[in-house]
């Protein structure tokens, strides 16, 4: 067999990274807990800092949800490839044990469908098919890994203009000590909304990026077994079909000499009806005669053509 399990998993790699990179994060802050309380927590004069970094950690923390729910599925679609393979290995049926829902089973079950109603099969749609829709389910973490930057941005110009207001207060108006800590207060908001969406954009892109690789070996392995495996199981040859049209005009052709064969019958049964009809009528008009002769000669024997006395 051209495709062999392989049960080297390249899902569970990054998974595993993915929890040793939390737990670092989570020690670095709680070891820089200082430093962090200062920036996010104290001397906050708004709540624009805390509602901007708030809105990035949740769209943070669900992006990454989606991308662990996605790690989880192709894994258990790479478990699935595998336990299919096995199956073919062990000449067992293929779905054994497996669900309907998997990739590679609803392949399958494409490709039986269409052998079985002798339809041509197009690897090329299939596969951009499967494409087209496992693309489809990185709507939003694509949405996430897109916009995470922007909102640090977005940050950055609102701290900045409450800078530019505490500035312009200072100009105008003799409370400096207030207008100052504004300026503070808006550069401190700008620094921290920017750094929060720093780390999430590089935290979320590197593991989008892992997906896109994932989901590239789930699908080059489905393609790769239908290749090898499933294609040369249900595809019709066009040899076979060649010799299937052969077989099907020889076949036409002995009937045809049959149906000849029998109309010829037919022919000589005819002719001898219509012999067996002039015999019978030939014989019919001699009885005919001879029952007229009989008839007169009783008549004769016993005078009953003469006329009573």
């Amino acid at each position: 067999m051209a495709v062999k399990e392989n049960q080297t998993s390249y899902i569970r790699p990054i998974l595993t990274q993915l929890v040793v990179l939390v737990l670092i994060c989570l020690g670095v802050a709680f070891w820089q807990r200082d430093f962090l309380a200062e920036v996010y927590l104290r001397n906050q004069l708004t709540q624009v800092g805390w509602f901007i970094n708030s809105g990035i950690f949740v769209l943070f923390l669900a992006g990454m949800v989606k991308l662990v729910r996605l790690f989880v599925s192709y894994s258990q679609e790479e478990q699935a490839i595998n336990r299919f393979l096995a199956n073919l290995d062990l000449a067992v049926e293929p779905e054994s044990g497996l669900t309907g829902e998997s990739i590679i089973v609803h392949r399958y079950r494409t490709l039986r469908d269409l052998h079985q109603r002798r339809s041509p099969i197009n690897h090329n749609a299939l596969a951009a098919t499967l494409l087209a829709h496992q693309s489809s389910r990185n709507t939003f973490p694509k949405f996430i890994h897109n916009i995470l930057i922007l909102t640090g941005v977005f940050g950055t110009i609102v701290s900045l203009a409450i800078a530019l207001f505490g500035a312009s207060n200072m100009i105008v108006t003799a409370s400096e000590a207030g207008s100052l800590g504004m300026v503070i207060h808006g550069m401190s908001a700008a620094l921290s909304t920017t750094m929060t969406a720093i780390l999430a954009y590089l935290f979320f892109g590197y593991f989008y990026l892992r997906l896109m690789d994932v989901q590239t070996h789930v699908i080059s392995r489905v393609e790769e077994a239908t290749t090898t495996i499933l294609l040369p199981r249900f595809q019709t040859q066009p040899e076979t079909v060649i010799e299937d049209f052969a077989d099907i005009i020889r076949a036409a052709a002995a009937l045809v000499k049959r149906l000849d064969a029998s109309q010829a019958q037919y022919a000589d049964v005819a002719d001898e009806l219509k012999d067996l009809l002039s015999s019978y009528r030939d014989e019919m008009q001699r009885n005919s005669a001879a029952l007229e002769k009989m008839i007169e000669l009783l008549r004769e024997g016993f005078r009953l053509h003469q006329p009573p006395q």
